[in-house]
């Protein structure tokens, strides 16, 4: 992980292609992707399959075509979220703005936690339509990848949110520590007015100096 602030260098340097590529966060955004790219188009291409008796097609998964369309949109929906947030992490380190980088941050953390818990509501009703379906032969190959892929995005997307954390927690702990409270500066200037103390500063009386050059003054002698 990168120092700097919320896990990335500091705004201006230049983009190197072989570091961003091995970073954590890009690897398992790019295994996301790939794992949602299965677990919809399996379910795209043979999920809905016609009977011998009926000709028009119906999901494969008990026949609930709630089941495949979950299993698609939330397919489709993390894909596009994994593209976006690839964008954002190549442009994240030209953003200068720390509050800018703690929201995609924020963004990254809640999206990721989301989409591993939608990913175990998705396993557990395809794997339970799945378990109640009777008399597939054809797609059942695909089926039973939608399903094992599904469990598999669970814990890389909880990962993921893993390191948005940690990259919160970097971000966070990066500010407190430059932070420095004014009211316990050492360094802060001393005040141009004098400590005025009853001690060492004694206020003469007024016309105190008039008076003794009145006493002092002599008449001129003619």
């Amino acid at each position: 992980m990168e120092s700097g602030a919320y896990g990335a260098a500091k705004a201006g340097g230049s983009f190197e292609l072989g570091r961003f590529l091995k970073q954590p966060q890009t690897i398992l955004r790019l295994v996301d992707a790939v794992f949602a790219l299965i677990v919809f188009s399996c379910i795209i291409e043979e999920g809905y399959l016609n009977s011998v008796k009926e000709s028009e097609v119906k999901c494969i998964f008990n026949q609930n075509e709630d089941a495949c369309r979950y299993g698609i949109g939330i397919g489709v929906l993390a894909l596009l979220g994994c593209v976006f947030f690839f964008v954002l992490d190549i442009y994240f380190p030209q953003i200068s703005n720390v509050i800018d980088r703690k929201y995609i941050v924020l963004a990254d953390l809640g999206f990721s936690a989301l989409w591993s818990f939608l990913w175990f509501v998705g396993f557990c009703f395809l794997t339970n339509q799945w378990l109640s379906s009777t008399d597939v032969i054809i797609g059942a190959s695909s089926a039973r990848a939608a399903i094992a892929f599904s469990f598999f995005s669970i814990f890389t997307w909880a990962m993921q949110a893993c390191l948005a954390f940690k990259r919160y927690r970097m971000g966070v702990e990066d500010f407190s520590q430059s932070y420095v409270d004014p009211t316990h500066d050492a360094t802060t200037p001393y005040s141009s007015y004098p400590n005025l103390s009853s001690d060492n500063y004694h206020q003469q009386p007024p016309f105190t100096n008039n008076q003794e050059n009145t006493d002092s003054y002599q008449p001129p002698a003619y």
